[in-house]
C-alpha cells in the first residue's frame, strides 16, 4: 500500500496513477472532505490523458482518510509499504508533525521497519528540509537516518487546466499529459526500490532537479515572458510558440542553459541528451490539450526572478564556470515587463507590487527588495539586468523587426 499525502493533481494524476496501475492499494490523505468521501464511495477515480486524442484510464483499489483524523492517519503510516507527499511547501510544514507521530508509532509497533517517503514537491533540497523538521519532532533515540528514506524527486509532469465544467462533470476526474516519468533519488531509499513502471531512480538527483529548474522551468517562463511582450493577444503558451522567432529564441536559451549544466554534471548528461530533452519539452509545451496559459506560467514574477530561481540561478552557475549566458539574461529581462492578467482582468497581487516597485524604485532596488539580490555580491548581474531592461523599455511598439533585432543582437 502507498500512502499519499495530497489528493491533488500531482497526487492523483501522477503518483497515484503510477502506483495504482502497478498493483498497489492507493490511500490518500487530504483535508478536502468531499474528496475523501467520494474516493471512499467509489474506490476509484478516472485519469484523462490529454494528447492528440483523449484516453481515459481508471485507477482502482483506492480509498482515503481525512488529514484531520490524526489517529486514522497514524494507523495508515504504521501499515504503509511506501509513502509520498505532494502538498506544496507551505502545507508541508503542517503535515510533518503528523508524519513524525506516525513514524514514532510505527517503530513502537513494528520495530526496525524502514519507510521510504517520496517527496513529490517542486522544491530544491526537499530531503534536508523534511529531515531537519523531523529530527526536531522525533524522540532523540529515534534512528531517523536508518529507518526513514527521504526520496527527493524531479517532477517534470505538467497537468492540463481543468475548467469549472470539467470539475462539475466529475469531482474525482483529473487530467494528465502523456509524460509519465517520475525521477527519484536512488540514494534516498532505505527499503528495496518499488518495481513501479515510470519510476526512474537516478544516482545524482541534484543534476535532475537542476535540469528541471534551469531548462524546463526557465524555458517555460521564457516563452511566457516573450509571449506577453510580443504577442499580447495570445492567451495560451501553444499560441506563443506558433511564432517561430520566439520558439527559436526559447530553444537557444534552453540550450545555453544546457551547456552550463553539462559543465557541472558531465557524468549525468551528454549534450545530445539535453538537446533531445529541450526539443521534447518544446513539443510538450505545444500540446494544445494542456490549455496552459501565459498568465499561469509567467505569474509570480518576484519568485521566478529570484536570485536562486530558474534564471538567476543558472546565470550564476554560468558565471562561476565562465560560460556564456547572454540569452538567459535577456530572457530574464523580459520578465520585468510581464503584465498578463487572469480571467477576471487582475494581475496577481505580488506581480502588481513588483511592477509598482519597478516603476518607483528601478531595477536594482526592486531585485534587492523582492528577489533576494545583494548589492555587494550581485552588482555585476544587477548592472547587466538594468542595461537589458533599459534596452527593452525603448521598444515602443514591438513589431516583427523589433522582435528580430532584440533577440538576435
Amino acid at each position: 500500500m502507498i500512502l499519499i499525502f495530497g489528493a491533488g493533481k500531482i497526487g492523483r494524476s501522477f503518483i497515484g496513477q503510477l502506483f495504482g496501475l502497478s498493483g498497489y492499494e492507493v490511500v490518500f490523505v487530504d483535508i478536502d472532505q468531499r474528496m475523501v468521501d467520494e474516493l471512499n464511495r467509489r474506490n476509484s477515480y478516472p485519469v484523462v490523458i490529454k494528447g492528440k486524442k483523449d484516453e481515459e484510464i481508471e485507477v482502482s483499489n483506492v480509498r482515503a482518510v481525512s488529514a484531520l483524523n490524526r489517529d486514522a492517519v497514524v494507523k495508515e503510516i504504521v501499515r504503509a509499504s511506501i509513502m509520498a507527499v505532494s502538498v506544496g511547501k507551505n502545507a508541508l510544514n503542517s503535515i510533518i508533525p503528523l508524519i513524525a507521530k506516525g513514524l514514532e508509532t510505527r517503530n513502537e509497533q513494528e520495530p526496525g521497519q524502514p519507510l521510504d517517503i517520496i517527496l513529490a514537491e517542486n522544491m530544491r533540497a526537499a530531503g534536508k528540509f523534511v529531515h531537519d523538521h523531523l529530527s526536531k519532532l522525533l524522540p532523540e533515540n529515534y534512528p531517523l537516518d536508518q529507518l526513514v528514506g527521504l526520496v527527493e524527486t524531479s517532477i517534470g509532469k505538467m497537468v492540463p487546466i481543468m475548467t469549472e465544467a470539467d470539475l462539475h462533470k466529475d469531482y474525482l476526474m483529473v487530467f494528465a499529459e502523456p509524460y509519465n516519468d517520475l525521477i527519484v533519488d536512488k540514494q534516498g531509499f532505505k527499503a528495496e526500490i518499488a518495481p513501479v513502471k515510470g519510476l526512474c531512480p537516478k544516482s545524482n538527483i541534484e543534476a535532475w532537479v537542476d535540469r528541471k529548474a534551469f531548462i524546463h522551468n526557465m524555458g517555460h517562463a521564457t516563452v511566457a515572458y516573450l509571449g506577453c511582450f510580443f504577442r499580447a493577444e495570445a492567451k495560451f503558451i501553444y499560441e506563443v510558440l506558433e511564432d517561430d522567432m520566439i520558439s527559436d529564441f526559447a530553444r537557444r536559451t534552453m540550450l545555453q542553459a544546457a551547456h552550463i549544466l553539462l559543465a557541472y554534471y558531465p557524468q549525468d548528461f551528454t549534450f545530445n541528451d539535453l538537446m533531445l530533452h529541450v526539443d521534447d519539452l518544446l513539443s510538450r509545451f505545444r500540446n494544445v490539450a494542456l490549455k496552459d496559459t501565459v498568465f499561469r506560467v509567467g505569474q509570480d514574477v518576484p519568485r521566478k526572478l529570484g536570485i536562486n530561481d530558474r534564471f538567476a540561478g543558472i546565470i550564476r552557475m554560468g558565471e562561476k564556470k565562465g560560460i556564456e549566458y547572454g540569452s538567459v539574461l535577456k530572457a530574464m529581462a523580459f520578465g520585468f515587463f510581464f503584465n498578463k492578467r487572469d480571467e477576471e482582468g487582475n494581475l496577481s497581487p505580488r506581480d502588481e507590487a513588483f511592477a509598482q516597485a519597478l516603476k518607483e524604485q528601478g531595477v536594482k532596488k526592486t531585485l534587492i527588495t523582492f528577489c533576494g539580490f545583494s548589492r555587494a555580491r550581485d552588482h555585476d548581474l544587477l548592472d547587466d539586468l538594468k542595461e537589458q531592461y533599459l534596452k527593452l523599455r525603448q521598444i515602443k511598439e514591438p513589431e516583427r523587426t523589433s522582435l528580430e533585432a532584440t533577440l538576435l543582437d
